[in-house]
């Protein structure tokens, strides 16, 4: 009678779950719109915080190998472990930041005044490089009359609209875009002092984290049982492992990338080097499509200066894009995620078109976690049948073998 009630509750809280669960999703997928809005709004307010964790995140092996290589050399001069441990962990925050400083303020430096120079020369010589594109793909197609007069049609089109976003949208917002940069005070105000906030959330964090992991771990082995929080535990770890490496590394690959970009569009004096190695960089840290996103309007910038060169950008870009993939990429990411290209061109539609760029950028390591988990559910629950885990055994030219639990 006793193992009959305990049977009943189990079923009883597992069909309560499910329904719980089935209202919680019916709640959200009706009240969609006000439930965006709130964590909207909550996103918008937490901002500082959120900046200063992911720049925690970035910065953390940084401030892990500061620590590592000041601590011994401190313990020297510094009998007490503990006084060792606070000064390394006080100049390692110290140097972390101020790396952080220099690049965002060199980079910023370099790139925004060249960017700016760029879209002004782009907006002023946009008329007169599609004029001379179209005089010669007119010269070109003399002999072909019908294909002439739809490439007319089809420049008057462009030209309309190309001509009209610039002088009526572009122009404009570039201007307005310097103007606010001199008397927008209170929206420049607003910006620093989150990026301020973020630097100190930045600085606590990558002094804390050890004490928020323990904290962490020690609530996670009070609520769960030993097992399952060990599990638990080491699935955070290997979250961790495949982000960590994954986004870290595909950073570092690109801001390589962008400079290889710009120095090789320097050296074959290509129009936009800046601008065209910046969209090149940015768009490289998307998996898979990245390459193709950066190339096509980087191909269509250089194509209106300048059509022989904009041959020889897209050579150079399949050669360094071949480069990226093959050597530098492996060499910097390895196979962080397991990935295969199918789950990888997957990843990045769902989440791209649920998230958006940002998406695009996470896809790959959160589905990388996603299988990970499955593949680990799954065998669990082959386990428990007693029957073999290894895919081998379900494919279809092993149908002969029996399996049996």
């Amino acid at each position: 009678m006793k193992e009959k009630w305990k049977e009943q509750i189990k079923w009883g809280t597992m069909v309560f779950v499910v329904a719980a669960a089935v209202v919680a999703v019916i709640f959200v997928f009706v009240n969609f719109a006000k439930i965006s809005g709130a964590v909207g709004t909550l996103l918008k307010i937490l901002s500082p915080i959120i900046y200063g964790a992911v720049l925690a995140y970035l910065f953390s092996p940084i401030y892990n190998r500061l620590l590592d290589a000041l601590k011994p050399k401190l313990k020297k001069y510094l009998p007490r472990g503990a006084a060792a441990r606070n000064v390394a962990k006080g100049i390692a925050t110290f140097l972390s930041v101020l790396l952080l400083i220099i690049l965002t303020v060199g980079l910023v430096a370099m790139i925004i005044p060249q960017i700016y120079t760029s879209v002004m020369d782009l907006a002023v010589t946009l008329p007169s490089n599609m004029a001379a594109l179209y005089a010669n793909a007119m010269r070109a197609l003399e002999d072909y009359p019908e294909i002439r007069e739809g490439v007319r049609q089809m420049y008057d089109m462009a030209y309309d609209f190309i001509t009209g976003f610039t002088q009526d949208t572009l122009l404009p917002n570039m201007q307005k875009i310097v103007a606010s940069l001199s008397i927008g005070i209170f929206s420049m105000l607003n910006w620093f002092k989150n990026i301020f906030i973020g630097l100190i959330v930045m600085i606590y964090l990558l002094n804390i984290k050890e004490d928020f992991l323990g904290a962490a771990r020690r609530m996670i082995y009070a609520v769960l049982p030993k097992r399952g929080a060990g599990m638990l535990i080491q699935e955070f770890e290997y979250i961790n492992k495949v982000f960590g490496g994954f986004i870290i590394g595909k950073i570092i690959d690109s801001i390589i990338i962008g400079f290889i970009c710009f120095f090789a569009l320097s050296v074959l004096h290509m129009p936009y080097a800046m601008l065209v190695s910046v969209i090149v960089g940015v768009t490289n840290v998307i998996p898979f499509f990245g390459p193709f996103i950066g190339a096509i309007p980087s191909f269509i910038l250089i194509l209106l200066a300048s059509p022989i060169q904009s041959i020889y950008f897209l050579i150079f870009i399949l050669i360094l894009q071949q480069f990226d993939g093959n050597i530098l990429g492996p060499k910097i990411l390895g196979n962080s995620t397991g990935l295969s290209s199918f789950w990888v061109l997957f990843s990045i539609l769902l989440f791209g078109g649920l998230f958006g760029f940002v998406g695009m950028i996470i896809a790959v390591p959160t589905w990388a976690v996603i299988l990970n988990l499955v593949e680990r559910l799954i065998n669990l629950l082959l386990y428990r049948k007693g029957m073999p885990s290894a895919r081998e055994d379900y494919l279809k030219d092993t149908e002969s073998r029996r399996i049996e639990p």
